[in-house]
């Protein structure tokens, strides 16, 4: 079994609609996958940041290239909206401007 390795977004909406919380749940999980800059700050990784969506929804832009930097990363964010029954579309490579 393969799994396709895509770019995609988390959306902070259960599949009943329902908001996620806690409120700031997107900035926790890019929290996540930060690591301190050559400046000594924590930054964000280039491959997983927040966002939000056109109807308002907070989310979580993932890269494709991570899964080639930390695949059990990207595998952990897959699970994570699994896991949490929230909604995750697909972003075409080209689209992705993170």
């Amino acid at each position: 079994m393969s799994q396709l390795i895509e770019s995609f977004v988390i959306i902070g909406v259960t599949r009943e609609g329902k908001t996620f919380r806690p409120s700031d749940w997107a900035d926790r999980l890019c929290g996540i996958m930060s690591a301190f800059g050559s400046d000594h700050r924590m930054m964000y990784s280039p491959h997983v940041r927040p966002g939000c969506t056109l109807k308002g929804h907070k989310a979580v832009l993932v890269d494709a290239r991570l899964y080639d930097v930390e695949p059990l990363a990207y595998k952990f964010l897959i699970n994570f909206a699994k896991d949490n029954d929230l909604v995750v579309d697909r972003i075409d490579d080209d689209q992705v401007k993170i």
